[in-house]
């Protein structure tokens, strides 16, 4: 039996090697000295490497802050020509003073159809929903799939933030599916349909009539931290995925419990939670994995807590089945990925 240790951490999802590797396209193209950006961020180059390896919130966010501080460009060198820094800021200073999101959007995508070179922002309302989609004006390198698919989840940071809350999504469109797009269903809290025209996203189009909430007062706290905040910060928590990993999290150092037990938990059948996370995009038995990835990560990057106690904390009986587990997850030795992980701190 495993000690059981109460996590005193958040336990927050972490952030898939493909990421630092394609934001990265623009810089190399660009000459920049990737290695120094990547240690400017606390990562290891050697992760890179490591096609399972991932990063945790704080790193990459740190990374868009450092490339663009160094390109110049709120696209990271992505696209043929630039965003000039300021863009984004200046774009928000027009939005909040929108009455709603419907014309915040109209007035965002219309700053940003001056700026893009590489495909257009466009949102079209029919029948009850709304798409938000980007039309490619050139063909689709990686470098461009990459900013068009950061673009579109920070639009849709940008959008939950004018209205203090997640806006649902009922779909998410990607045109093609490859790992640097396995991250998506979490991310956007949708189901992603692959092989779609544009990428984009579609919602409900009553919530255009949302009033714009945000002032002067708080633009200056959220430009503080935009736009790498935008990753998490409208993650939301009452879905059943994130509640199903505040469940599991308490137990980690435990047997997890099977889907029925949780259902029980949550007072809904063991048919109604299989549903409700299919429509999240998301399956119980990745949601235990990824949150044992996600919290092997935390715990290594805290160097008071030997490879045994991690394994403890993660329910493992032995530190060489968490070695196999994390060696499954990451592609890396939970000893290599520590050693990799704190010799950039």
């Amino acid at each position: 039996m495993a000690i059981r240790h109460t996590p005193t951490h958040s336990t927050r999802h972490t952030i898939g090697i493909q990421h630092v590797d394609q934001i990265l396209i623009g810089a190399r193209a660009r000459g920049a000295d990737v290695d120094a950006l990547l240690q400017r961020a606390g990562i290891s180059a050697a992760l890179l490497d490591a096609p399972l390896s991932r990063v945790t919130q704080d790193q990459f966010a740190a990374l868009i802050f450092a490339l663009r501080h160094r390109l110049r460009d709120e696209l990271w060198g992505l696209c043929s020509q630039p965003v000039p820094t300021g863009s984004f800021a200046q774009a928000t200073r027009l939005l909040i003073r929108c009455r709603t999101l419907g014309e915040a959007l109209t007035l965002g995508l219309r700053h940003y159809r001056l700026l893009l070179s590489d495909f257009v922002p466009r949102l079209h309302v029919q029948q009850g929903e709304a798409t938000f989609a980007l039309v490619p004006r050139v063909p689709l390198t990686a470098s461009v799939a990459y900013a068009q698919r950061a673009f579109s989840f920070l639009a849709y940071g940008l959008v939950s933030w004018l209205v203090a809350r997640r806006v649902p999504l009922l779909q998410v469109d990607y045109p093609h599916q490859d790992e640097r797009a396995s991250d998506a269903p979490a991310l956007f809290q949708a189901p992603v349909r692959f092989g779609a025209g544009c990428t984009g996203w579609r919602f409900e189009a009553r919530w255009l009539e949302l009033p714009v909430v945000q002032n002067e007062q708080s633009l200056e706290e959220f430009l503080r931290q935009a736009p790498a905040s935008l990753l998490v910060k409208y993650r939301d928590q009452t879905s059943m995925t994130e509640r199903i990993r505040r469940i599991l999290r308490r137990q980690l150092a435990d047997e997890l419990p099977s889907l029925e037990a949780v259902g029980k938990q949550l007072a809904v059948t063991p048919q109604t939670l299989r549903r409700r996370l299919a429509e999240e995009g998301q399956g119980y038995r990745a949601i235990k994995e990824d949150l044992r990835r996600d919290a092997a990560i935390e715990y290594l990057a805290r160097p008071e807590l030997n490879l045994v106690e991690i394994a403890q904390r993660l329910g493992f009986s032995e530190a060489c089945t968490f070695h196999r587990a994390f060696k499954h997850w990451t592609g890396v030795a939970p000893g290599e990925y520590r050693t990799t992980r704190l010799r950039e701190h």
